[in-house]
């Protein structure tokens, strides 16, 4: 089923909040990472987009990375505690912290699950008020015996799970995941970064790309769940039907150098850029004449959202939460997950197609515009947040 285009959330006006007394609610997010990806991402565009005057955000990553410099450069509070093991980095956080007070630990990722929610217990252990703890499921990834015990364990002393799409709550379903109450909220695309970013003028001189011929670019993790194999290995099949095009591998990951490899093995090197890290991916998407996300694994796919916001055509991997952002044929293709075959007939159809490649990138922006935008998704997390506080200074109140 397609993504439902009846209402428009995005449109509506911006939620006015009574005050809360007490003072700023105090946030904490919790990184399990600080590398690249669209955890980070949503982070990165939450704590920008939040209420400076109603909440004191700060973050916390569990390792340095690309992601905690960029945070750093938009004048976010970021520490790092790079502590491999848990029991240590739960101490060292809870101290942190202790100072601070929370009301909100917001955790992302697996790893800040568990050393997020096990803070906060510890925190009422050490004679603090327990803040609220709220996890953001944005993986699709596959837990293993031992992870899904530990997430069962700790899932009922959590306040709220977020699922970033239906498809991540049927995954924690899966796991036996039950004791907290779950909030679907889809990540949001920062219209303003998105929406009138010009195409980027350099790539083509940085990497050789002539002018004028179309270039395809897959924007996400060099890791194996992405799907970039599929999309190599359908290249010289694009290439048979459109001998001049390019593609674009944007991103940075473990796979580099096998996917390189893969491209030699083919004798398309000369027609796959690896670009690595980009600090200007809006301006590098919107310079794309098609935009594809082959994943084999997908959560959501901000990626995919971003292209749409752009008013890029996209083709991605019917897998996940990806058709609860594309109506097939509407606001983009979708292919079958690891068909070489299928995605390289839908590129070969969009880059031959130039009335159907362009309705479905106005489709696709109206889609982002309507139903996926940063405002809504940060007013639903602020709500939350809203929640957490006024329960807790509420129970302080009566226990005084």
């Amino acid at each position: 089923m397609g993504a439902d285009l009846s209402n428009d959330p995005c449109g509506e006006t911006a939620v006015v909040r009574p005050p809360i007394s007490g003072g700023r609610v105090r946030v904490v997010e919790v990184m399990a990472t600080g590398t690249n990806g669209g955890a980070q991402e949503h982070v990165y565009s939450l704590v920008n987009r939040m209420d400076r005057e109603r909440y004191d955000v700060r973050v916390v990553s569990l390792s340095h990375g690309s992601s905690v410099r960029r945070l750093e450069k938009a004048g976010i509070d970021v520490s790092v505690i790079d502590e491999p093991d848990d029991r240590a980095a739960v101490r060292a956080l809870a101290e942190m912290l202790a100072p601070i007070e929370p009301e909100v630990i917001h955790n992302h990722m697996f790893r800040a699950e568990v050393v997020g929610t096990r803070t906060a217990l510890l925190l009422g252990e050490m004679g603090c008020k327990r803040p609220g703890v709220i996890s953001t499921i944005h993986s699709s990834r596959i837990r293993c015996v031992e992870e899904r015990q530990t997430l069962r364990q700790l899932t009922p002393l959590m306040d709220r799970l977020i699922v970033v799409s239906k498809a991540i709550e049927r995954k924690i379903r899966e796991e036996g995941r039950y004791g907290a109450p779950v909030s679907l909220i889809y990540n949001g695309v920062d219209m303003q970064r998105y929406n009138h970013q010009q195409p980027c003028c350099t790539f083509r001189e940085e990497f050789g790309i002539p002018e004028g011929v179309p270039v395809v670019g897959v924007v996400a993790r060099l890791e194996a769940e992405k799907g970039h194999r599929t999309l190599i290995d359908a290249w010289p099949v694009v290439l048979a039907s459109h001998p001049e095009a390019w593609l674009l591998v944007v991103g940075e990951g473990s796979e580099r150098n096998s996917l390189e490899a893969q491209a030699a093995s083919l004798g398309i090197s000369n027609r796959v850029v690896f670009t690595g890290r980009r600090e200007d991916v809006p301006a590098v998407t919107a310079a794309l004449d098609v935009a594809v996300l082959p994943s084999y694994r997908e959560a959501q796919g901000l990626s995919v959202l971003e292209a749409m916001a752009l008013s890029r055509p996209v083709i991605a991997s019917n897998v996940g939460g990806i058709p609860e952002m594309i109506e097939e044929g509407v606001s983009g293709l979708m292919v079958p997950p690891g068909d070489c075959d299928a995605l390289a007939g839908a590129i070969v159809r969009l880059l031959s197609d130039h009335p159907l490649a362009d309705m479905l990138a106005r489709r696709g922006h109206d889609l982002v515009h309507e139903r996926f935008c940063i405002e809504l998704m940060t007013s639903s997390i602020e709500s939350l947040y809203d929640e957490m506080a006024l329960k807790m200074r509420s129970s302080t109140r009566v226990a005084r």
